[in-house]
């Protein structure tokens, strides 16, 4: 992969979580009955940045989750070797909550389809709302996101990549050419 173009910086970040976080508290009057679960890996750190914000606007702490979806994959039979299981930590009840799943790319949709059939496992929500840092198109399925940070139209001979401090040591998004 050769970098293309720098998408968005730390700042950039900062700006469309927060954002985010904003529109979340806007459609659901509020943090009551809301819980936040993310996507490993990057989706987790971004649904906790999402959690720490609502905390700082409206003072009421917000139940947050990190789900596996490894298993769930309609391309797990075409992976070769042994898939990387993670864990799953929803440690409380997500019936009748409104729920808002977090990843870090929206692309074909199918790993936010897989996200929903491994969510069922542990409950019937009220709702289930999507978040997305970046949305970059190409979708597969029918899915789209209830709050996005940037959309980035891409090709498919290019990548988006997301570096989060949590995991890379620098937050940036970045487009990058497939080789």
């Amino acid at each position: 992969m050769r970098e293309k173009a720098k998408i968005l910086d730390q700042e950039g970040i900062n700006r469309a979580v927060t954002r985010i976080a904003h529109e979340i508290i806007e459609k659901n009057k509020g943090a009551s009955g809301l819980c936040i679960v993310g996507i490993r890996n990057r989706g987790v750190y971004i649904a906790q940045r999402i959690a720490e914000i609502i905390k700082k606007i409206e003072g009421a702490e917000v139940l947050t989750g990190a789900l596996d979806i490894t298993l769930y994959r309609d391309d797990l039979a075409l992976a070769s070797g042994q898939p990387l299981v993670r864990k799953t930590e929803i440690d409380f009840d997500i019936n009748d909550k409104n729920l808002v799943l977090v990843d870090d790319v929206l692309y074909t949709g199918r790993t936010i389809r897989a996200a929903l059939d491994a969510l069922i496992d542990f409950g019937r929500p009220k709702s289930i709302q999507l978040a997305v840092l970046v949305d970059r198109g190409h979708r597969e399925l029918p899915i789209r996101a209830d709050f996005v940070g940037k959309n980035i139209p891409t090709s498919n001979k290019e990548s988006v990549e997301v570096h989060l401090q949590e995991s890379d040591t620098i937050d940036e998004v970045l487009i990058a050419e497939k080789e």
